[in-house]
């Protein structure tokens, strides 16, 4: 996973800078193309989809989710969900990290998009 530029502002304004930065609320937003450093490409919409409530626990110099995400049954089709993302609100809010999913996968009504634990990772090397 990469970090939004915004993210790696924060980061180094904390670590560098002195600048205080809580924690955010993290949420897993869906992505039917590239979100991109800034943000942006095409948030899954519709259908019933709402970003889900993620935490996760570190080991070392990887985060990972340490619990289920899984999001409501779509019933309406949401398309090729290619990506997906963190973002520290439940609607609008800043993007903290992106990723391309290992495999694209198709959402059709009726099917629900999950990410056991541990499936989601952000490592800083």
């Amino acid at each position: 996973m990469s970090f939004s530029n915004y993210l790696e502002t924060k980061v180094l304004g904390h670590v560098f800078g002195g600048t205080a930065y809580t924690a955010p609320s993290k949420y897993v937003a869906l992505f039917t193309s590239a979100p991109g450093e800034a943000g942006g490409g095409g948030e899954v919409s519709g259908g019933s989809y709402a970003r889900k409530p993620v935490t996760f626990t570190v080991s070392g110099n990887t985060a990972s989710n340490d619990v289920v995400v899984e999001f409501p049954t779509a019933s309406a089709d949401w398309g090729t969900v290619t990506h997906m993302a963190i973002f520290d609100a439940v609607s609008g809010g800043n993007m903290l990290a992106y990723a391309a999913l290992t495999a694209s996968r198709t959402i059709l009504a009726g099917d629900i998009a999950r990410f056991p634990i541990g499936d989601i990772t952000i490592t800083l090397d």
